[in-house]
């Protein structure tokens, strides 16, 4: 009696739906160099694409079973079993998973996994018309196929770098052809609130605020709060923020921030999101007056402040010295902000500042930034610069004992303190009329939205992960 055949399913084929934006590019059996990777966050595994799908229907039917790759191993014979030589039905395309290592290229990849060099080298030329592969990241997984009917042909590639996208190649016949998929996405908001006991960052971790929303949450009040000095024990914080969707519940990525509160000492500053007609979105306070200002007190993320504006004992010379700017400690490289709008004055090494950038910003305002380690890129006299670009990174030249940002704010020529109402000079508009009237209404909305979405809510301020975020489907009209 022939050996028993069994039968072990190692893959299945999920069909693609077509429900987004597709863009396609193709490309003859020529093409360029494969650019080395750089590091991008792991992706789930992408479903298969259809014209891959389609090159496997292309194998003789006779070795088609949808949905399935089987292997046969042998097995002692049994009664009621088929006979050896039996045929069995037979998906030819092979499914092989493989992941981008850090520091390699996604040509290294794809011939590690089998795929010959010149096959390899087309996919990725056809693949640059719809994704630069420069922003692959390290782990990011990469389905690779082949038609064992072909010969172990290479038929084509398939990835998902974001939740809402998908990215193919596919081989035609006679070129590869790249094919993205743009998923359609649900937007809905997130509400969270927490209290702060040890560190805001602690404690918006504890309430589910993921880092990025965090990030825009402290660049929005940097205008007006001091976070290294003016957030206590017991100060609150309250935020709702978009967040999109795929259609099967995934979160793909998270929005702007449509209403935030914080609580400094009993003090309530909300802030809104509002869209004046014909202009950009803005943030503005429950009065319709914009939360923007000329010079931003903190032009760098993160940092403590270690020095502030007036005579101390210097650490270097020794003896009394009026300090006439705000000494920010940090890491080494750490970016540092262009507080405002404004044309560099100056870029490069000065006197005891060390590598050192000046701006101008009008109203005889300007601001100066020392000891940096480097200055960014391209900074030059003359060269306009928009509030939050960085121009360099912390460093420790010049007369330093560490790593530091010197920061000073002038006006007319001579040092004022950065904290004074002095250099608080208001850049935004104040919204009336008609859009004074809206704003209104999305105040309300916001407040209301936030309100209903409280239920259930607990403040928190636990070990990160202990917090509580409600969602709820809730649109702007």
């Amino acid at each position: 009696m022939g050996a028993l055949l069994k039968r072990i399913a190692v893959t299945s084929a999920v069909a693609l739906t077509l429900g987004g934006i597709v863009s396609l590019a193709s490309l003859d059996d020529t093409g360029t160099v494969a650019v080395a990777p750089q590091a991008l966050p792991p992706a789930p595994p992408s479903d298969v694409d259809p014209d891959l799908a389609a090159a496997a229907a292309a194998a003789p039917k006779d070795q088609q079973v949808p949905q399935q790759t089987t292997v046969a191993t042998a097995a002692p014979p049994q009664a009621g079993t088929p006979q050896a030589g039996a045929q069995l039905s037979v998906d030819p395309v092979e499914r092989r998973h493989v992941n981008v290592g850090r520091g390699s290229t996604l040509m290294q990849v794809l011939m590690d996994g089998g795929v010959p060099a010149d096959s390899a080298h087309n996919a990725i030329s056809a693949l640059s018309g719809v994704y630069d592969v420069r922003r692959m990241k390290a782990g990011q997984g990469i389905t690779v196929l082949f038609d064992h009917s072909e010969g172990d042909k290479f038929i084509g590639l398939e990835f998902q770098p974001a939740a809402e996208r998908a990215v193919s190649v596919a081989f035609n016949g006679g070129r590869y052809q790249a094919r993205q998929i743009d998923k359609p996405l649900e937007k809905k908001l997130v509400a969270a609130r927490g209290r702060i006991t040890s560190s805001l960052s602690e404690a918006a971790s504890a309430a589910g605020v993921p880092y990025p929303v965090l990030d825009a949450f402290i660049k929005r009040y940097a205008y007006d709060v001091d976070f290294q000095r003016d957030l206590q024990p017991g100060d609150t914080f309250e935020i709702l923020f978009e967040r999109y969707y795929t259609e099967d519940g995934q979160a793909a990525r998270d929005g702007e921030i449509q209403f935030a509160s914080l609580t400094l000492s009993g003090k309530e500053k909300a802030i809104y999101r509002y869209q004046a007609a014909g202009g950009t979105a803005d943030y503005y306070n429950a009065l319709g007056e914009s939360i923007r200002r000329a010079i931003l007190r903190t032009p760098i993320d993160g940092a403590r402040v270690t020095s502030g504006f007036g005579m101390r004992m210097h650490p270097v010379l020794g003896y009394s010295k009026m300090h006439k700017g705000k000494d920010f400690g940090a890491p080494v490289g750490t970016p540092i902000y262009a507080a405002g709008d404004g044309v560099v004055e100056q870029a490069g090494p000065f006197s005891s500042y060390g590598n050192y950038v000046k701006l101008r910003h009008g109203n005889q305002m300007e601001t100066a930034y020392g000891h940096m380690s480097r200055i960014a890129k391209g900074m030059r006299a003359g060269l306009r610069v928009a509030q939050g670009d960085v121009i360099g990174y912390v460093g420790a030249t010049g007369r330093a004992t560490g790593p530091h940002l010197h920061f000073e704010v002038l006006r007319g020529g001579q040092q004022i303190n950065p904290d004074s109402k002095e250099a608080k000079i208001e850049a935004g508009r104040k919204l009336d009329g008609k859009d004074l009237k809206q704003f209104q209404a999305i105040v309300a909305q916001d407040q209301d939205t936030f309100r209903d979405m409280q239920e259930g809510m607990t403040m928190v301020a636990g070990k990160p992960g202990a917090g509580h975020v409600v969602q709820a489907a809730v649109k702007r009209h």
